[in-house]
């Protein structure tokens, strides 16, 4: 294997004729010149200089080795230039994949404090609900995924087991309840808390039937079947239409910072209803100095 070091040495040889000369331009010894020479050598299988007396020449393989090396030290130059750039975090990329309610409040506090402190380090934004955003993070897709998971919920969307995630490196960053949402001349509209039985009249808005499974499970664990009138994983357009009357949802907290409430009264539910908010990233990946960065924002937003 050719090493970067002997082409080095072998093109300052070329250029100054002599391995004392070459010696001096690197600032190293005559002998140490040689040596390196020789281990290029007996690399390629070839003799690269012919010596006479004080004077040496390239043989046929030494000029076609001193003509490649411009541009394999050049490029390795540039690729050691960048390396560094990213490692110092003056240029990089992270590919960050949310859930909407993230992405409309984590998300952009977390990436304005990134660009602030490192402007040639850029992010890229994909829209992803767990389990696909964590899937697409396994498959090489994104390099950071910002996912949920229900308390004690099985089966539920985001509901990732204890074991899950155990591959990964994981970030916790908050704890995100589920609030009721009922219209603001809704019997219940100024009771504070309410048992989310006392709904089990209602008609409800949720979202898609896999995503309403964390709904379904604790409305069943509290003795009723709740009639979904309206399906939409929309949150202005849940927010719209429990603010028109047309019935009662719950969301979560971080969906309900992003919508303007309009017509519309958050209220306690019991019993709590709580995910908790991470930021996963693959081992390796956590040591890359743009990812690192962006999961130390994240936790920052998430402590505001």
């Amino acid at each position: 294997m050719i090493e970067a070091r002997h082409l080095r040495v072998l093109r300052a040889v070329s250029a100054t004729g002599s391995f004392s000369a070459a010696g001096r331009e690197l600032g190293c010894t005559q002998p140490a010149v040689s040596q390196q020479m020789k281990a290029l050598e007996a690399s390629v299988g070839t003799p690269l200089l012919i010596r006479t007396g004080r004077e040496m020449r390239l043989t046929q393989a030494g000029e076609a080795l001193v003509r490649h090396a411009a541009g394999i030290i050049a490029g390795l130059t540039a690729a050691e230039e960048e390396v560094a750039a990213i490692a110092g975090l003056r240029a990089g990329r992270v590919r960050l994949v949310s859930f909407p309610s993230g992405s409309s409040t984590l998300v952009p506090t977390a990436l304005a404090a990134l660009r602030a402190a490192h402007p040639g380090t850029r992010v890229s934004l994909e829209e992803a609900e767990p389990p696909r955003s964590v899937e697409m993070l396994r498959e090489g897709d994104c390099d950071v995924t910002l996912a949920f998971r229900y308390e004690g919920a099985v089966g539920a969307p985001g509901a990732a087991g204890p074991d899950e995630w155990d591959d990964l490196v994981i970030r916790p960053l908050l704890t995100d309840r589920l609030v009721g949402l009922v219209p603001e001349g809704h019997r219940l509209a100024r009771a504070g808390t309410v048992a989310i039985s006392d709904l089990g009249d209602e008609p409800w808005i949720a979202g898609c039937p896999r995503c309403r499974a964390q709904l379904v499970e604790v409305c069943e664990s509290a003795g009723f079947t709740p009639r979904i009138d309206f399906a939409t994983d929309d949150y202005p357009a849940v927010v719209g239409l429990v603010g028109a009357g047309l019935g009662v949802a719950v969301l979560p907290e971080l969906a309900i910072e992003s919508v303007r409430p309009k017509g519309a009264r958050t209220v306690t539910v019991e019993p709590a209803v709580r995910r908790e908010i991470v930021a996963l990233t693959l081992p390796d990946l956590a040591q890359v100095p743009a990812v690192a960065a962006t999961l130390d924002q994240l936790a920052r937003a998430a402590a505001r």
